[in-house]
């Protein structure tokens, strides 16, 4: 699944949870002291006079760090010049506060850290198996994907606030100074899915032809005809970003957890596997043709 699910319904939800930007530093120190030494967690908590428990926590943005202690921490990891300017520089802003947090203490943890991901994205990439994504879906048709996902015991109170997120998340999106580029594959049988009704769907595919006409914005339909794929296993996303010092990242959802993938490796899998994808689906133009037929029947 993807993050237009939006599920996580388990998922645990802490008081104060640390911001997009400190998980970021945080899982990139913890990088760098895997990658770049050979020192495990002990050793390097020694070598910086540290507790042991102090750096995993600031490893596992658990404790707010410093410039200063940033700055130690890459020294002796041996990262200098721009790099490390441009760390220590990001360390300074990890504090701010983004529109996605109004929404921490009420959706799961899960999806309001993807929602702050994609935020800061520069680029996605994204495969939907099973919906149209969530930067694209009406709020007609979010209600009523919202209302099937989170199924019969769940009050209208629930569907609203994820329908309210989900449309917060959109209108944020297209009024960035500077959109991240969209390039979403989703699979036919997502668009002959019906939810809502005929008029919710046809609404549905004008959105996403009025959506496919900016230019950061690229949609294609995976055909049925296209036959195996690397898709058919679940829908998944990229996530690329302006700090070049940021690895992309890759977000796999399923009902009741998610997954973030950092391993350069895997994510190269992913990327790789979204090209052929992207080779194999209807050009462009024949995706908003297929939306043109079905938003006429």
């Amino acid at each position: 699944m993807s993050a237009d699910y939006g599920l996580g319904m388990l998922g645990h939800m802490p008081a104060r949870p640390p911001t997009i930007r400190e998980r970021r530093l945080a899982a990139e120190l913890r990088r760098l002291r895997e990658n770049t030494t050979p020192l495990n967690l002990e050793e390097a908590a020694e070598r910086l006079a540290w507790s042991k428990t102090k750096l995993s926590r600031i490893e596992n943005a658990l404790r707010r760090v410093t410039p200063a202690e940033v700055q130690r921490m890459l020294d002796l990891y041996g990262v200098a010049g721009p790099r490390s300017d441009a760390l220590v520089g990001f360390s300074r802003t990890t504090r701010q506060r983004g529109w996605w947090d109004s929404y921490e203490n009420s959706l799961p943890t899960d999806y309001a850290t993807y929602m702050g991901l994609e935020a800061e994205a520069e680029w996605l990439s994204s495969y939907t198996l099973g919906l149209v994504h969530g930067l694209m879906q009406t709020e007609d048709y979010t209600y009523h994907v919202t209302k099937s996902i989170l199924m019969r015991f769940s009050p209208t109170s629930e569907v609203e606030r994820r329908v309210s997120a989900r449309m917060a998340r959109q209108k944020a999106w297209l009024e960035r100074e500077q959109p991240a580029r969209l390039w979403t594959i989703v699979d036919e049988a997502a668009l002959t899915r019906a939810m809502g009704g005929p008029d919710v769907m046809r609404a549905q595919y004008r959105r996403i032809i009025e959506l496919a006409d900016l230019p950061h914005v690229m949609f294609q339909v995976m055909p049925v005809a296209a036959g195996g794929h690397p898709g058919v296993v679940g829908s998944f996303a990229i996530m690329g970003f302006p700090e070049r010092f940021t690895p992309d990242v890759v977000y796999v959802e399923n009902m009741t957890s998610a997954l973030y993938i950092e391993d350069e490796r895997e994510v190269h899998t992913y990327a790789l596997a979204f090209e052929q994808m992207g080779a194999m689906a209807l050009s462009p133009e024949e995706s908003l043709a297929m939306l043109e037929r079905l938003a006429r029947q």
